[in-house]
């Protein structure tokens, strides 16, 4: 008997770094509510995520309160995450299916130490601690990332249908900006690679960008334009404001081809990039093979195949009717020559 499993994950994010917004979680969607103790060297003290003014080697304790109001005991899974950025521009604090950038010193896991599973008892709250031990070297600029509290809970349900197990997966993502100084950081962006893909079985063509920085690149945003290599004709173009990108990250950003078939050959990205203290520009060649451009043209979902159907019904009845036009003429002047030769 087939066994399917479905995930639900819910993600609440107590804040957006750099921007200085914040989303607030509320308990009744979850089995158990997490507060912070907001410590004295705190940075902000309006933000309720850890935003700390650290020393070099300095060893600190934080603490998330955690409550459980319901009957049952409830068992939480915490683990750090260095910050990262998705395709769309957005930095992401919990886990996410991304390489470490490599432009990145120190992982948050490396720094920060929580215990891999604790118990809230019924009716109860616990105190969750978190050991951060900042590197012996001084450091200049921000190590973000955040603190993931997940509860697992397996239900089974819909037994009539070949007993289909539900596994949900409940989750706290609270943000946490390590800092040493209020030294400013030049902004660099790098374009590291373009190349033909897909996103979500669609045709496009991706480009990675790296901030190898150590500090957020706010309101960015992007222009992007594929060419012909030495021609100046669109081919295929996307924009996007408003984005943000994490420290010492990168992400692959889609010129979407819209339905359109890839063509073997090569091709010219044109890309101007910036954020609310930056700017750049970038021209990068790149070519897409024909095996390659076959491939994935074969995988994209939009992409309608030629229906030949009709072509081959219409020469069927051509076929058919000049047939039928032939057997006549054959048969009539059959007639006639019988006739001739009377």
């Amino acid at each position: 008997m087939k066994k399917t499993i479905g995930y639900l994950l819910g993600l609440v994010l107590l804040c957006t770094l750099a921007l200085g917004t914040s989303m607030d979680a509320h308990a009744s969607e979850f089995n158990f509510a997490a507060e912070t103790q907001i410590p004295s060297n705190q940075i902000d003290k309006k933000k309720s995520y850890f935003n700390l003014k650290m020393k070099p080697g300095q060893k600190q304790t934080l603490v998330v309160k955690l409550r459980n109001d319901t009957n049952k005991a409830v068992v939480v899974n915490p683990q750090i995450h260095s910050a990262t950025t998705n395709m769309h521009g957005v930095v992401e604090y919990g886990e996410a299916n991304v390489q470490r950038d490599k432009s990145l010193p120190y992982s948050l896991r490396d720094l920060i130490k929580v215990e891999k599973k604790i118990t809230v008892p019924a009716k109860k709250s616990v105190d969750l601690k978190l050991a951060v031990t900042m590197p012996d070297k001084p450091y200049v600029g921000v190590l973000a990332g955040g603190i993931t509290l997940e509860e697992k809970k397996v239900a089974t349900s819909q037994k009539q249908d070949k007993g289909i197990s539900i596994e949900n997966k409940y989750a706290y993502v609270i943000g946490v900006t390590l800092q040493e100084s209020d030294e400013e950081v030049k902004q660099d962006l790098k374009l590291k690679k373009v190349e033909a893909g897909q996103t979500n079985t669609r045709n496009a063509i991706l480009f990675t960008l790296q901030n190898p920085t150590p500090i957020y690149l706010n309101r960015f945003e992007l222009e992007a334009k594929i060419t012909r290599k030495g021609k100046t004709e669109t081919l295929y173009k996307s924009s996007q404001k408003d984005m943000q990108v994490a420290p010492n990250s990168h992400f692959t950003y889609p010129v979407l081809l819209n339905g359109e078939p890839l063509k073997p050959g090569d091709y010219t990205l044109h890309l101007k990039a910036k954020s609310s203290k930056e700017s750049w520009r970038f021209t990068k060649n790149f070519q897409i093979r024909r095996d390659e451009a076959s491939k994935l043209n074969k995988k994209d979902v939009t992409i309608e195949s030629p229906n030949y159907w009709w072509l081959i019904a219409l020469i069927a009845v051509v076929v058919i009717v000049v047939g039928f036009l032939l057997y006549f003429a054959w048969r009539k002047k059959r007639k006639k020559n019988r006739q001739t030769a009377r």
